[in-house]
C-alpha cells in the first residue's frame, strides 16, 4: 500500500485525487459520498449566507462566484476562504479596507523542513514536505495530512493511502479517530493496533484496515496559544510498539513548527485574500 508521490485532496473541484485502484464498493459508499457532499455544500453555504447580508448580494450565486474568483485569483482553498469569511470579524460598514493598518509580518522559519520541498512559500509545499518528514521520523509508508476549519478536520493531502480511506475521512467531525483525539486534546497520539483500539467505530476500524493501516500516530500542527490548526498522520502496515522519547521530542517541534507556518499563513495570506474579495464584493453594491 504505497505510492511514489503525494496526493492532494482536491476537496473544492469534485475531481478525485489520485491514489490506488478503487476497490469494490462498499454498503455504504455512496452514502459517504453524498454526506461528503452535504458537508462541503453547508461550510460554503454559510459563508454566502454572510457574504449575501454583508455586502446585500442579489443571490446565493452572485456569493457563490465571489468566493470562487477569489480563491482562484489569490491561491487559497475554497473551503480555506468560506471558513475565514465565517470565522473572521467583519469590517466596518462601508469601510473601504476590512483590515485598515494591519501590519504585515515575515513567514516563521521551518528549519525541520529546510531544502526537503523547494519553496516552502506556499500552503500545499508546506503541507506536503510536512508530511513527509513525519512519514521518515515514525518510518512510515503511508499517511495524510488534515487542516482544522469550520469546526471539523478537513483532508488536505495523503501519500499511499486508498481511494476509500480518503472519501470516508475527507472530513472529520466526530472523535472515533486518532486525529479527532489529538485535536481535541492538543497533543499526540499513538494507536498501537488499530484491530483492538477501542477510540473507533466499527466503519472508521474497517476503513482504516481496508487500507492497510494497523497502527497509526498523530501529531497535533500547533499555533502560538495552542490551537490546534491541522494534523499529521503516519499509517503503518503492523502494529506499533510506540515511539522513543527522541522521536517523539522531534515529532512535537516539526508539529510546532508547521502550526506557526499555519499560523502565519492564516493572519496574511487568507486575509489578503479576504481584504481582495471585501473590494470585489463593494464594488457589486
Amino acid at each position: 500500500m504505497s505510492q511514489d508521490h503525494l496526493d492532494s485532496i482536491p476537496s473544492d473541484s469534485g475531481h478525485e485525487a489520485e491514489g490506488p485502484p478503487a476497490t469494490a464498493a462498499e454498503p455504504g459508499q455512496h452514502e459517504v459520498a453524498l454526506r461528503n457532499r452535504q458537508v462541503a455544500h453547508a461550510c460554503v453555504a454559510r459563508a454566502q449566507d454572510v457574504l449575501i447580508d454583508r455586502y446585500r448580494l442579489g443571490s446565493a450565486r452572485v456569493a457563490f462566484d465571489l468566493l470562487r474568483r477569489t480563491s482562484q485569483q489569490m491561491n487559497i482553498k475554497l473551503h480555506t476562504l468560506a471558513d475565514a469569511v465565517v470565522r473572521v470579524p467583519g469590517p466596518d460598514t462601508d469601510a473601504d479596507l476590512w483590515f485598515p493598518g494591519r501590519a504585515r509580518y515575515s513567514p516563521p522559519p521551518l528549519p525541520g523542513l529546510a531544502g526537503r520541498e523547494g519553496d516552502l512559500n506556499g500552503h500545499g509545499a508546506v503541507l506536503k514536505s510536512t508530511l513527509r518528514r513525519v512519514l521518515h521520523l515514525t518510518r512510515a509508508g503511508m499517511g495524510n495530512v488534515q487542516v482544522a476549519e469550520h469546526g471539523m478536520l478537513r483532508l488536505e493531502r495523503h501519500l499511499g493511502l486508498s481511494r476509500e480511506f480518503t472519501e470516508f475521512f475527507a472530513f472529520v467531525q466526530d472523535s472515533t479517530t486518532a486525529c479527532a483525539q489529538a485535536a481535541q486534546e492538543g497533543r499526540q497520539v499513538t494507536i498501537k493496533d488499530v484491530a483492538v483500539a477501542e477510540i473507533f467505530d466499527e466503519d472508521s476500524r474497517r476503513v482504516i484496515l481496508h487500507a492497510g493501516s494497523r497502527g497509526c500516530h498523530s501529531v497535533p500542527l500547533t499555533g502560538p496559544g495552542g490551537a490546534v490548526l491541522g494534523m499529521v498522520s503516519s499509517h503503518h502496515e503492523r502494529p506499533l510498539v510506540g515511539f522513543t522519547r527522541t522521536q517523539l521530542d522531534e515529532l512535537e517541534a516539526l508539529g510546532q513548527q508547521a502550526g506557526r507556518w499555519l499560523a502565519w499563513h492564516r493572519n496574511t495570506r487568507v486575509l489578503d485574500a479576504l481584504e481582495h474579495l471585501h473590494a470585489a464584493a463593494a464594488a457589486l453594491r
